[in-house]
């Protein structure tokens, strides 16, 4: 299929979505975003303070980065269970690589490399696997990605004993956490170029528009002659190199390889592309949806931490969050049916 039929059929299946449910997300949840900040800062009013603000901001970017890889495979009805276990992992592989390359004496430029090749290694890995047993074996991707958590859970625990895996050299640390560019942490710089990137691809590449196609009608698009099965492998490795990126970043904030430092990043990498407007129907979504939903829950949660919420309160009303943005997704395609 040529770019320009690509292009059309993109066109056709955007028009044929209702207005009113894309203007109610993009102007509702920006609102909603002021009014949960604000509405935190009438109980603490530390939440508006520049220090935390700008704690906001470098959470958002962890969490940004987890949904717009999670956005990826929803786009063509998918998801991916294992991100969280695939971090936890990657952590793991990242630390311990650069811990043995210090050990046997090699400089800082080669153990920094050998610790992102490890855990870039493993987070395509763990991607290429759900891709071809999707894809290829035809299994479901809850049932694929279930099972892939735990090997990644046992994966993690077993290399690291289901301890933290020390030796992170500090410039690893200085420089995808500590580092900045114009007094911009590194974190927001990261997930920013990444966004933009992301976004493009989406947008103005074959493979980009693909995905919507896909996630909109998998027979049509097996009919008009896309490679169905190839772009569903590249979507899920691709999931899972964006989710080893964030594993990294986050390794060098902890300065150590932690076997549980995925934890509930599964759910809420969900929910926020679902509280952004990704459907879980597929065919909707995006780089924008994912950091609007990836805010929202990142202030939700901060503003319950400093009000010294329940941690296991915190993750009942992320549940509950998710459910509601899936029956309001649910009440968008009845309307527009």
């Amino acid at each position: 299929m040529s770019d320009l039929e690509l292009s059309v059929m993109a066109k056709d299946t955007d028009r044929a979505r209702p207005l009113s449910g894309r203007w109610v997300w993009n102007a509702v949840l920006p609102v909603a975003l002021v009014v949960l900040l604000f509405g935190f800062a009438t109980f603490d009013r530390s939440v508006l303070s520049p220090a935390n603000l700008l704690n906001i901001a470098q959470q958002t970017s962890y969490l940004a980065l987890f949904a717009m890889a999670q956005t990826v495979v929803i786009l063509t009805r998918g998801f991916d269970l294992a991100l969280g276990p695939t971090v936890s992992m990657v952590s793991v592989g990242t630390a311990l690589a650069m811990a043995g390359a210090t050990t046997t004496g090699h400089d800082t430029g080669v153990v920094l490399l050998a610790g992102l090749a490890a855990g870039f290694g493993l987070g395509i890995a763990c991607g290429l696997f759900n891709g071809v047993v999707i894809a290829l074996l035809g299994v479901n991707p809850f049932v694929a990605t279930l099972g892939s958590y735990n090997i990644a859970i046992g994966i993690a625990t077993t290399l690291s004993s289901g301890r933290p895996v020390q030796g992170v050299p500090t410039l690893f640390s200085e420089f995808f956490y500590g580092g900045s560019l114009f007094g911009v942490p590194a974190a927001i710089v990261i997930t920013v170029a990444v966004g933009i990137v992301l976004h493009l691809m989406l947008s103005r590449t074959v493979f980009g528009r693909s995905l919507y196609i896909l996630g909109t009608n998998s027979r049509a698009a097996a009919v008009a002659g896309l490679p169905v099965k190839r772009i569903l492998v590249a979507t899920y490795v691709l999931c899972s190199a964006l989710a080893a990126l964030g594993a990294i970043m986050m390794t060098a904030r902890t300065g150590s390889g932690e076997p549980n430092l995925g934890g509930a990043l599964s759910l809420q990498a969900i929910a926020g592309a679902v509280v952004g407007g990704t459907s879980l129907a597929g065919g909707r979504g995006g780089v924008g949806t994912a950091v609007l939903g990836a805010l929202f829950i990142t202030i939700l949660s901060n503003g319950m931490n400093l009000a010294r919420i329940d941690g296991y309160v915190q993750m009942v009303v992320l549940g509950a969050i998710v459910i509601i943005g899936v029956l309001l997704d649910r009440l968008r395609l009845e309307r527009s049916q």
